[in-house]
């Protein structure tokens, strides 16, 4: 063996696959793209879900790739062991339906074994399969391993959820008895029992069967196009070529370890390492994550990003380090990878910015967890398990350092209610995550349906004389495909063309049209007469209206993409968006809320160019030569190596498929009508073009619309009867919004229903106090009911007035009226009750206490208060139980 640096062991594992004519796939953004079952790219194959469902058949079935991953489910192992990582990269070798099980075998034992290539000794490894999967054990046994070597595992099938799986072999590196310190040698591979000698570091998936939820193992079918799918860990790779100890002390962590060490109290020993492992690993996370577009939030992806910086200045403080510090290990990080992942180097301070403000937060945090938790304390000599947790999820204030604080203060805290809170929360985490990695059956017949199907849409939308070369049938939908067609085909955000198919003896609507797994458009149809059959001529015309007022929406989403950049920076990226004939939708990434300031400004810019009449230019160029000219790609989108550019006059260069106008005027004008956030930094924006922007903004705003309208109408009744009452009401008169084709009619009518609210608040207070000072005045204090109990006389009035203190006014003035009477007031309104006692001191005397009273009433209707003796107001929620108090206060006296 010979000692490999990471990016050795990277260009190895590329260049060999590629010599075995595999295509080298760029990895992908570690944030799926069109891909809601997944929060993080977490594994090699995650990204090549289409070519192993069929839903996309590849140009090449021979893939290779290094896919950095993010895995998030046990970070509470990162630090404690040799090779658990939160970031890591996966090098893998994929067979889409071309070669399988030998060749796998095959080119594994090559790549590890040959001289040429890894040269490990072949005595080093050990290879665990299937018991039933005889083939893979025959294969390896030929190629010269050991049979002492092969290890039978029951747990060597790769399934989840429906779809494919298959028997899968992995392969382990043996380092030997310094790293056995048990001397149990195989038996640690046959019993499955974690350890530090034997490393896996390859594993081969046969995918040959089809997974069925209640069908038995032995009963699946096999997979129509059989793959391979393989991943080895690149951090495994490094720690077996460097003779490391551990994968931190390898080439992709130890060098960020060392300059951390130069900023600590403490070295990279003993206890300590933990820390330094923390911090390496995390920090290695939030880099990648941040430059893919993540940001910090408190869901999602963002949550986990601020879990993971908080742990690390939190070991940072273990280390001693009581300043910020992360963001000076960036460009160490940075260095490290730049070779391998140059974007990085442009992103750099980027990165270092949004990390030092996340810091710099999170240690104000700190500060206050301290003040909040002595203040627990002070005030209930406890702390517990629920506070302790408040203080670890919402101000990052870890349990040791809460742990510490009790033992100095002699109490305990309840772990156990502690750790229901944190697995309460891990549940709903793993809840957002949906099923992370089965994929969908695959679709013999669309796979295998290779005629050739030419698209011509882009310059004209009729066809006559095209050839229905496939009819499929899938899910009770039917789909035709003809070997020419001027329908767009569902990709890149934008919707599928609509329209119709005919000829003099059939006739269908086009409702949606698809891209078959390898490339064809396919129309949904739904058909109106006749029959249609493989062979018959027949004429196809797109939907002429709602096709023009795609290209108008398309075009102005690549302004508006490009605007982006120019308000909130270059770190913006799409994260998915949608173009139909009606509006555009389009979802960003940005660290901060949007102000309503920068949307004006998007929206301007936008207007401004369609107003330029920019010439808008569709061609093809070369991939290499488009990266150079600075056209955008959708980043994490794999590209062949001719691409199309949509080039608007020069302001904005995209790699887009699309069908776009010829001139910015045709767009006529644009509008944002909203934006919301997605969370974890992702923020969605939706827009319109063209005529009646107005009414479009309206439209998709409705409720808003809809609110200000009911609330309008109120507003008027109300003012109605302040005018009909002659009350003297100070209201805001403009509550009225201007009509504008911009967002800023949204502003203008959030802006008047934050006025008609306040107004009518006011009006109906004046009107109600009005009301009431009416009944307070007219009430007819002298005759009322007086009944004598046990020597008592009580006066009991029930009132519907939600002011407390017009109630007390009528108790006051029932009592200067009849001052040796007892007075119980109470009103029910707004669902409420309200309770008011007022007696004199012969009365109490008697025993007969106003505070006693209404606290008994009050807690008869759900609530509580009292008072003095001779005076007392509670309140209670149940309205249902007033018509009890007043048999309640006569059976207390």
């Amino acid at each position: 063996m010979r000692y490999l640096s990471s990016n050795e062991i990277r260009n190895i594992w590329l260049n060999f696959f590629k010599e075995k004519g595999h295509h080298i796939e760029e990895g992908a953004s570690l944030i799926p793209v069109n891909d809601p079952t997944l929060l993080w790219i977490n594994a090699g194959v995650a990204a090549l879900k289409k070519y192993f469902d069929g839903s996309v058949i590849p140009t090449n079935p021979r893939i290779c790739n290094v896919q950095k991953a993010i895995r998030t489910n046990d970070i509470e192992n990162v630090g404690h062991t040799a090779r658990h990582h939160t970031f890591f990269e996966m090098m893998g070798n994929f067979s889409i339906g071309d070669y399988f099980k030998f060749e796998a075998i095959e080119f594994a034992f090559e790549l590890l074994t040959s001289e040429k290539y890894f040269a490990i000794p072949l005595e080093k490894l050990y290879i665990t399969y299937f018991p039933e999967d005889k083939d893979t054990y025959n294969k390896w046994v030929m190629l010269g391993v050991d049979p002492s070597h092969m290890i039978p595992c029951e747990g060597n099938f790769w399934e989840i959820g429906e779809g494919p799986c298959g028997p899968d072999s992995e392969i382990f590196f043996d380092r030997g008895e310094k790293y056995d310190p048990n001397n149990l040698g195989i038996e640690l591979l046959k019993n499955d029992i974690e350890n530090d000698r034997y490393i896996e570091i390859w594993n081969i998936v046969f995918s040959q069967f089809n997974s069925k939820p209640g069908v038995k193992r032995s009963d699946y079918k096999e997979l129509p196009h059989k793959n391979i799918d393989t991943g080895a860990g690149l951090e495994r790779f490094c720690c077996i070529m460097q003779d490391a100890e551990t994968n931190y002390e390898t080439d992709l962590f130890y060098p960020i370890i060392k300059k951390c060490e130069s900023l600590a109290k403490h070295s990279y020993v003993d206890e300590y390492k933990t820390s330094y492992k923390i911090i390496a690993d995390h920090l290695r996370t939030c880099t990648f994550a941040l430059a893919d577009g993540a940001s910090f939030s408190n869901e999602g992806r963002g949550y986990v990003l601020r879990r993971l910086l908080r742990r690390a200045v939190r070991h940072g403080k273990k280390l001693g380090i009581e300043h910020e510090f992360l963001a000076l290990l960036v460009d160490e990080v940075i260095n490290i990878m730049k070779d391998f992942y140059p974007y990085l180097l442009e992103k750099a301070q980027y990165i270092k910015n949004l990390i030092t403000i996340e810091e710099r937060k999170f240690l104000e945090k700190l500060i206050d967890g301290e003040k909040i938790l002595n203040d627990l304390y002070n005030k209930n000599h406890c702390i517990s398990g629920e506070d302790a947790f408040l203080l670890y999820d919402t101000y990052g204030y870890p349990f040791e350092i809460t742990l510490e604080f009790a033992q100095e203060h002699n109490i305990t805290i309840d772990k156990s209610s502690f750790d229901a809170a944190m697995n309460r929360q891990k549940e709903l985490a793993r809840g957002s995550r949906g099923d992370r990695n089965s994929m969908k059956s695959q679709n013999l017949l669309m796979m295998d349906f290779k005629d050739k199907s030419e698209f011509v849409g882009y310059d004209t939308l009729k066809v006559s004389n095209a050839k229905v070369i496939g009819i499929f049938k899938e899910d009770n939908k039917e789909y035709l495909v003809t070997d020419k067609t001027p329908f767009y085909a569902e990709m890149g955000g934008e919707i599928g063309d609509c329209g119709i198919i005919y000829n003099n003896n059939f006739k269908a609507s086009v409702n949606d049209c698809l891209k078959m797994p390898n490339g064809q458009h396919m129309h949904l149809i739904q058909i109106m007469q006749g029959s249609v059959n493989i062979g018959d001529i027949v004429n196809l015309e797109v939907n002429e209206q709602t096709r023009k007022s795609i290209e108008l929406n398309h075009s102005a989403t690549h302004l508006f993409d490009q605007a982006l950049r120019d308000v909130l920076g270059n770190h913006v990226y799409q994260h998915g968006s949608l173009v139909t004939a009606k509006n555009i939708r389009f979802d960003f990434n940005h660290f901060e809320n949007v102000s309503n300031e920068q949307l004006l400004a998007l929206e301007n810019i936008v207007k401004e160019k369609i107003a330029l009449k920019l010439e808008v230019k569709k061609y093809e160029l070369p991939l290499q030569e488009a990266k150079k000219e600075g056209c955008i790609s959708l980043f994490g989108e794999k590209y062949g190596n001719i691409v199309r550019i949509v080039n608007i006059g020069g302001y904005s260069k995209e790699f887009c498929g699309g069908c776009h106008t010829n001139n910015t005027e045709n767009i006529i004008d644009f509008a944002i009508a909203s934006i919301e956030s997605k969370g974890s930094g992702i923020f969605r924006v939706q827009a319109v073009t063209g005529n009646n922007v107005i009414e479009k903004i309206i439209e998709l705003n409705q409720n808003i619309f809809d609110e200000y309208e009911m609330l309008y109408k109120k507003y008027l009744e109300l003012l109605s009867q302040a005018n009909n009452a002659k009350l003297n009401v100070l209201v805001d008169k403009d509550v009225n919004y201007e009509k504008v084709n911009s967002y800023q009619m949204i502003l203008n009518i959030k802006n008047a229903i934050v006025k008609l609210k306040e107004n009518i608040k006011s009006l109906d207070k004046s009107i109600k106090n009005s009301l009431n000072d009416k009944m307070v005045s007219s009430f007819d204090y002298k005759n009322v009911d007086i009944k004598n109990i046990n020597g008592i006389n009580l006066i009991f009035v029930t009132l519907s007035i939600d002011d407390g203190s017009q109630v007390k006014q009528i108790a006051d003035n029932l009592q200067n009226e009849h001052p040796d009477c007892l007075i119980f007031v109470m009103s029910v309104s707004n669902e409420k009750v309200l309770f008011v006692a007022k007696a004199n001191k012969a009365i109490n005397d008697k025993g007969i206490l106003c505070g006693n009273l209404v606290k008994k009433a009050a807690m008869l209707c759900g609530g509580n208060g009292g008072g003095r003796n001779d005076f007392a107001q509670a309140g209670g929620k149940d309205v249902l139980k007033a018509c009890e108090v007043k048999a309640l206060i006569e059976g207390l006296l």
